[in-house]
């Protein structure tokens, strides 16, 4: 394997495997305390996990977010189970960043996961200062189309760049290129940060520009700042990572922040989401989805039965909670910020 940007997505994942500390585990949803129901007036079997979400019925609103991709048998192998593994339970699934897709051909194999999620919902995804680097509109449409996607994901991700060896980090007049992006796709365009949170400033930019989903992807979670800083020597400023990996707006905040823009743009929630609990949480805080990835590494990496066996985990602690609130449908918490007590 020549292509640089797959041995980067490599070491990406090695570097996952073993420092466990590139999963910050702040937990940021614990200071989150809803209003238990201890007469919850109806029965477990009653409760209705389904949400529909871009046309695509979900069996609860789980996305596995975005991870990986490129020309490596692990690689693939990895997005093959948890294609397998979204069809099989009815979850939306996110593919890493497609750049390497027009960099080294073969590794589009790794993006072609309609064959084993013919019916969920899935992302393609570009980072979106590529727009600054000489992608256009027709590699949108190309990255969508190799994934079937139902939408497009345009990530940011300035901290990661600004801490990568070869990143890129020309962001200036970025908004007015993801416009062009939005205006011209044919299918919807989502933005998401990686792990460092959507402001609300962001967020009016967004909607000037035509986005309506945004993915806050705030800290707590995995830190990519980190991560890069595993791939820094001394000539590039080693330190920079570890001083930043706690960087960022933690995810509960920055879907508080938000809720004034709910009327114009559905939010989604990934960034140290780690249970079914912070799911609920993040949904009565105003999410449509929530995201998570590095649960899934692992068991991506043994089986799509693996993955499974992590998403049913979560669909149990999900109905539960959706139990203890009372509430027999999603839409019955759903942007319901009474039910969170004072903290």
């Amino acid at each position: 394997m020549n292509d640089p940007t797959s041995e980067r997505k490599i070491e990406h994942i090695r570097i996952i495997e073993n420092d466990r500390d590139t999963d910050r585990r702040k937990y940021y949803f614990d200071a989150v305390h809803l209003t238990h129901r201890a007469l919850p007036e109806i029965n477990l079997d009653e409760v209705d996990t389904s949400v529909t979400l871009l046309g695509k019925r979900l069996r609860f609103p789980l996305l596995i977010s975005s991870m990986t991709g490129g020309e490596h048998d692990l690689i693939r192998s990895v997005n093959e189970n948890l294609a397998r593994a979204a069809e099989a339970t009815g979850v939306a699934m996110g593919v890493g960043s497609q750049r390497v897709m027009f960099t080294h051909p073969s590794a589009r194999a790794s993006f072609t996961l309609r064959e084993w999620a013919p019916n969920t919902l899935l992302f393609s995804n570009l980072g979106a200062v590529q727009l600054n680097h000489g992608f256009t509109l027709e590699q949108c449409r190309e990255a969508v189309d190799v994934v079937g996607a139902d939408a497009l994901y345009l990530h940011l991700n300035p901290l990661q760049e600004a801490v990568q060896p070869e990143g890129d980090t020309r962001f200036a007049g970025l908004a007015d290129r993801i416009a062009e992006v939005a205006t011209g796709l044919d299918v919807p365009v989502a933005v998401k940060e990686v792990g460092a949170g959507i402001s609300a400033e962001d967020a009016r930019l967004l909607i000037s520009a035509g986005i309506r989903y945004i993915d806050v992807a705030g800290a707590g979670g995995i830190s990519w700042s980190r991560i890069e800083e595993h791939r820094n020597g001394e000539e590039q400023g080693a330190g920079l990572g570890i001083r930043f990996q706690d960087w960022g707006i933690p995810t509960p905040l920055a879907l508080e922040q938000l809720a004034p823009f709910r009327d114009r743009v559905t939010l989604i929630a990934s960034g140290g989401v780690r249970s079914g609990i912070d799911m609920v949480k993040a949904v009565v805080l105003g999410a449509s989805l929530c995201g998570l990835a590095s649960p899934f590494l692992k068991p991506a990496m043994e089986s799509a039965d693996r993955v499974i066996e992590e998403i049913e985990r979560l669909h149990r602690e999900f109905r539960t909670a959706q139990f203890l609130l009372g509430a027999r449908r999603v839409a019955d918490i759903f942007d319901r910020p009474e039910l969170v007590l004072a903290r």
